[in-house]
């Protein structure tokens, strides 16, 4: 196991931040992990799992809905992997693997567009409320967008599902197949999983009192499409379940140049895509699979070379390739609603952040 020596100092700072925003009710529970290039960790639980405090504590070894950190973790890097591995390149098109995609232009979206999230689909997924898995996926295949193919960042989940499905199809396996073999098993991260029943129920969060559901939505995907759509495929937009100390093996691998415990799991040559702008010419930061430069989350002192990604129902994770260092930020901020804000969380991620980034 790393060792875990960062100061006490930074823990008793992210256990006081995490303390306050539970009596503000910001969250009920979380956990704010933090890992360094040599594998030294801090990680710092706080809360229950509900407002309740006679409910289960969180502990380190929580599970929570990590949302849309899906979208990256695993659906992007597995797209990247398999751009390396040579079966397509960031220019192959959508339709060659998924000739289903029958929207006007669309044999000019590539891999490139999905990875980037410059596929100007220009309507939501959310009032899927009614649909069938197939007439969902009709809608995602059939439903024209607005602008060219890298015209315009629109951040949807129908591009991470289009993207998730390409892969499936390049690669020869379901999704969650291909991240537990190529992704989780290598990297030991034993607890994170798109099949959270498998999971020990009682340490996992719940996300938030569903009134369309009827019930509490507790170890089971919360985004809604990506509910609809579990019944027939496994989506890449949504769905993973994880812990703080498995997402710190992921970062520690980036963070070593996509090797872990001495055994390549992702291509190094690919990182710097990761991290380097690919949508300056229309004035928007993204890079391969992630975001970059989003202060409203990142805080003030991340260095340039810092990658992210949010989820909804609290999460983030953030890793710092000049620094070193990374962090996974995981709550039920969701619980027991979500809120039309995003304020109060994204305040709690950026006081957050610039502990773990600072100097």
């Amino acid at each position: 196991m790393p060792k875990r020596i960062h100061t006490k100092d930074i823990a008793a700072k992210l256990y006081a931040t995490l303390a306050s925003a539970i009596e503000n009710r910001v969250f009920p529970g979380a956990v704010a992990g933090i890992v360094s290039r040599s594998g030294n960790r801090t990680i710092v639980p706080a809360g229950h799992h509900t407002y309740n405090t006679s409910s289960t504590a969180v502990t380190e070894q929580s599970i929570f809905d990590v949302a849309s950190i899906t979208k990256s973790i695993p659906t992007a890097t597995l797209a990247l992997m398999a751009v390396e591995s040579g079966k397509i390149s960031l220019h192959t098109r959508l339709t060659e693997w998924v000739p289903e995609y029958e929207v006007t232009g669309g044999n000019s979206v590539t891999v490139r567009h999905l990875l980037t999230q410059t596929v100007d689909h220009g309507y939501s997924l959310a009032s899927c409320k009614g649909m069938t898995p197939q007439d969902l996926l009709h809608l995602i295949f059939t439903r024209d967008y607005r602008l060219p193919a890298g015209e315009r960042f629109c951040y949807t989940n129908t591009t991470s599902i289009l993207l998730g499905m390409l892969v499936e199809r390049v690669l020869g396996a379901p999704l969650d197949v291909l991240a537990r073999d190529m992704l989780f098993a290598p990297l030991g991260m034993e607890r994170t999983t798109f099949s959270p029943q498998t999971l020990p129920q009682n340490e996992i969060l719940p996300t938030e009192h569903c009134d369309w559901r009827g019930r509490v939505v507790q170890a089971e995907v919360h985004d809604e499409s990506a509910f609809v759509l579990r019944k027939i495929m496994v989506p890449g937009s949504a769905g993973l379940f994880s812990t703080a100390p498995d997402l710190l093996n992921f970062l520690e691998m980036l963070l070593n140049g996509g090797r872990w415990k001495n055994m390549r799991v992702f291509p190094a040559a690919l990182l710097e895509l990761m991290y380097h702008n690919q949508l300056e010419r229309i004035g928007r930061w993204a890079g391969l699979g992630w975001e970059l430069n989003q202060l409203r989350f990142m805080g003030l002192h991340c260095s340039a070379q810092t990658i992210g990604k949010t989820g909804f129902t609290g999460c983030v994770v953030l890793c710092d390739f000049e620094k070193g260092r990374a962090l996974a930020f995981l709550s039920n901020h969701t619980f027991p609603k979500r809120r039309g804000s995003r304020d109060a969380i994204n305040a709690v991620r950026r006081d957050i952040a610039d502990i773990v980034f600072e100097g």
